[in-house]
């Protein structure tokens, strides 16, 4: 037995002993129900890991991670649906089936082409008798809303629906801007909002055809501004004063100071 295979077998054991009868009375006490918000949690915890750099942190994180996985497994075998190693098998075959080109003969030019018979193999896995899967179809409905965005752009983009210059994207962008000044000249509320959506998308696009995940890019500026307004609380603070004491202008120079340091 290999060291891996060794340490899952543990696992497992450990896992099906918590569950058992004479096991922890929360462990038997969750169901697929009650470990979903914990599956949701770990999975961002492994996301800062991986931001903060820190391999320390990411192997307990992932440890956690793959803990949902194995409890999740747990509880389908008992009630007789799968186990672990149907997940790990399932998985496995998946991997082989939709990379032809290691697995098989096919041969690809690119990352491109890769993508693009991923999809194809994708959708036909997915046939409805004979009509197949949308390619925009199966994007988990619980994903934070600009991901989702990101993942119908990305596909309808490898399905070949995409622009082909950023200067259209651009130019996209600005007329979503100006309907929206148009709805709100009209003060008609359901076409701001129905507006606005339109253009919070196409801002999705700019940043998808630019090569960047914009949850990432948004968290990433949600951090700097946290920082950057954290620094003009202190110097606030410091004055002894109120923060209504000061104008707007006087709250903006300590901004401009929080820039300056990055």
């Amino acid at each position: 037995m290999t060291k891996a295979s060794a340490a899952l077998e543990r696992l497992l054991g450990v896992m099906r002993k918590l569950r058992g009868p004479d096991g922890c009375p929360w462990d038997q006490e969750q169901t697929l129900d009650s470990l979903k918000s914990g599956l949701i949690e770990e999975a961002y915890e492994v996301i800062d890991a991986v931001e903060n750099g820190n391999y320390s942190d990411l192997e307990e994180e992932l440890g956690d991670l793959l803990l949902q996985i194995v409890f999740q497994s747990q509880i389908c075998a008992e009630e007789g649906q799968f186990e672990f190693s149907d997940v790990a098998t399932a998985i496995a075959d998946k991997l082989e089936r939709r990379h032809p080109h290691v697995f098989g003969e096919l041969e690809v030019s690119g990352t491109d082409e890769v993508l693009q018979n991923w999809d194809a193999i994708k959708k036909s896995e997915k046939k409805d008798g004979d009509k197949l899967a949308s390619i925009v179809a199966g994007i988990p409905k619980h994903l934070p809303a600009l991901q989702k965005a990101h993942q119908v752009q990305k596909r309808a983009a490898r399905a070949g629906f995409d622009w082909k210059h950023i200067d259209e994207v651009f130019d996209k962008l600005h007329e979503e801007i100006e309907e929206v000044k148009e709805a709100i000249a009209r003060n008609h509320e359901a076409d701001i909002r129905d507006e606005l959506g339109d253009l919070l998308f196409s801002t999705v696009n700019v940043s998808r055809f630019l090569g960047h995940n914009p949850e990432e890019l948004l968290n990433h500026n949600i951090k700097k501004v946290v920082r950057r307004f954290q620094f003009v609380e202190e110097r606030v603070h410091a004055s002894g004063k109120d923060f209504k004491a000061f104008s707007l202008e006087e709250l903006d120079a300590f901004w401009d100071e929080a820039k300056a340091e990055g």
